[in-house]
């Protein structure tokens, strides 16, 4: 995990199970919302912009 991402406040999906299993962790910054999976946060995460997030919730919760 680089330091950069270290210092972020990262936070569960309200949908992540209870045994911890596919999750994914978020942590919002005025300039970005990174996401990483939970389960092994040494992977790198990646960084979306603000609508490109947008874009991706409205998608997937009309799924």
């Amino acid at each position: 995990m680089n330091s950069a991402t270290a210092e972020l406040a990262w936070f569960k999906s309200s949908y992540s199970g209870s045994q911890g299993d596919s999750c994914v962790e978020v942590a919002v910054t005025e300039q970005a919302i990174h996401v990483r999976d939970s389960k092994d946060v040494t992977r790198p995460a990646f960084a979306v912009g603000r609508d490109g997030w947008r874009t991706f919730v409205r998608f997937a919760s009309e799924r």
